[in-house]
């Protein structure tokens, strides 16, 4: 069972949930930007939540099925169709092999999550799936997909009991009447929460003050590693000398020229520049899914809030297993 790539897209690469236990010797862990969403995307087909799926950035790639296959995309809407015929996002979805999946303009979001069950035939480095480009580790050859690539995953033994009958043998593709309610799970872009930083107190007040009051735009030179942001510019009381030291996903750094960076899936092991602040868990998918030019704001919680808000989502992702086992149970 294999998907052909027709036509690469902007940056479709593999990814699971990342390369961990190896920062301590400088490896970078990588893994999905937006790690929610792969998790929601795998549920729905009947994989672990933790397989590698293909992650799409804007313009999303054309793809072949050369089998019947059972998959899901979760995440960004990336306009997706079969033989040009729309397809819902956030459901399982059942496609008769030959078909073409195609990808239109971003309607909301920035990135797609594409699962198929079984999951993908990709050799693990260091227990990992997930590509890392800079350095040419993972995923599908250490690179992002061309198009010609060929992406084999294995045969599922059981088709899922929603789809062993129904009523569009004929039709290219067919899905499930229920889904996955996005609102759950993503909230709106507009205000991301962070814990204030370890060097937070050494800003001035006015950059305090500004972090919580001021919009800051995301710039085209954002990427994997990191989202650069522009806006009031955040200042150092005094000039202050710092090692370098560890730095982890959602981590907010401010380099001399004022302007913070919200460190992500590529990011570097350690780091000297200060931390005024820290994205909290459950808000990493919506800089996730920000695009180049969207705005943001950010609010203050404290660490316990951050603690409640992420015991919560957990809670509900084992809920939404349990409903789709009985969705399976009950068909």
């Amino acid at each position: 069972m294999a998907l052909r790539v027709i036509k690469p897209g902007l940056l479709t690469t593999i990814q699971d949930l990342g390369r961990t236990g190896f920062q301590k010797h400088g490896v970078i862990m990588s893994g999905a930007m937006d790690p929610l969403s792969l998790r929601l995307a795998n549920l729905l087909v009947g994989n672990e939540e933790g397989e590698a799926a293909l992650e799409m950035t804007l313009a999303g790639p054309s793809l072949r099925f050369e089998a019947d296959t059972i998959f899901a995309i979760c995440g960004g809407d990336l306009s997706p169709t079969i033989n040009q015929k729309p397809v819902p996002i956030h459901r399982p979805i059942y496609v008769k092999r030959d078909s073409v999946l195609s990808f239109g303009p971003a309607k909301a979001g920035c990135r797609g999550y594409l699962a198929v069950a079984g999951g993908f035939e990709i050799p693990k480095v260091m227990g990992s799936k997930s590509t890392y480009l800079r350095a040419g580790v993972g995923g599908y050859r250490g690179r992002a997909l061309e198009a010609g690539d060929v992406i084999t995953y294995q045969k599922q033994k059981n088709i899922l009991p929603f789809f062993e009958e129904t009523e569009h043998k004929n039709a290219p593709f067919c899905t499930t009447g229920w889904g996955i309610q996005s609102y759950l799970f993503h909230r709106p872009k507009q205000v991301v929460r962070i814990i204030p930083g370890p060097h937070f107190e050494q800003f001035t007040k006015e950059s305090r003050e500004d972090l919580f009051h001021c919009k800051f735009k995301v710039t085209p030179q954002s990427d994997r590693m990191g989202y650069r942001l522009s806006g009031q510019l955040l200042r150092l009381g005094e000039q202050m000398e710092l090692l370098s030291e560890a730095v982890t996903l959602g981590t907010i750094q401010v380099p001399p020229d004022g302007n913070p960076i919200i460190l992500l899936a590529d990011r570097q092991t350690i780091g000297g520049y200060p931390k005024i602040g820290q994205v909290i868990d459950v808000d990493i998918p919506v800089i996730a899914q920000l695009k180049p030019g969207e705005r943001i704001s950010f609010k203050s919680v404290s660490i316990y809030e951050a603690e409640r808000l992420l015991l919560k989502r957990e809670m509900d992702l084992k809920e939404l297993k349990a409903g789709i086992l009985l969705k399976q149970m009950s068909t």
